[in-house]
């Protein structure tokens, strides 16, 4: 049995957008499929116009960000756990906030983002839309195929 796992969940602090960005841009480029469309200071400037509409909560590990989700109502944004941190709880531990918030979350997904996929699956949500990718620059801006999930509380 691993040791429960202890983190603080707050939220986002304009001081927090760059450690929010670091590790969001971070993820982007240590993953082989994505795209890399944004530069680190474009990544920063989405971070503080996010933090700034309130959505965003950071979980901090030691007393440090160790990921966040992005949440504008019912709509998960995003969620990005560190790597050293994954598979901790932690990204669990956001979730669960954010379904005690609101009785159903809906979120997009990259088809090729498999971990993400296992990771949804195991928190109860389910496939209600995906998309083959071709046209998908009004959906995401990579153009990449992608699925939407929903959650409706009964998990």
């Amino acid at each position: 049995m691993r040791p429960k796992i202890i983190a603080e969940i707050t939220p986002a602090l304009p001081g927090d957008a760059p450690a929010l960005a670091r590790i969001l841009g971070d993820w982007v480029r240590e993953t082989g499929w994505m795209r890399v469309l944004h530069s680190r200071d474009e990544d920063l400037a989405h971070l503080r116009r996010r933090i700034a509409l309130g959505g965003v909560r950071i979980v901090h590990l030691k007393g440090r960000p160790a990921g966040f989700i992005d949440r504008a109502g019912a709509e998960i944004l995003s969620l990005y756990i560190t790597p050293h941190a994954r598979r901790q709880g932690l990204g669990s531990a956001l979730l669960a906030e954010a379904k005690e918030a609101a009785p159903r979350l809906t979120l997009w997904t990259f088809q090729a983002n498999t971990p993400a996929r296992t990771f949804w699956a195991a928190q109860g949500f389910v496939e209600a839309e995906s998309t083959s990718g071709q046209n998908d620059v009004d959906r995401n801006d990579e153009g990449l195929p992608d699925i939407r999930l929903t959650w409706n509380g009964t998990a």
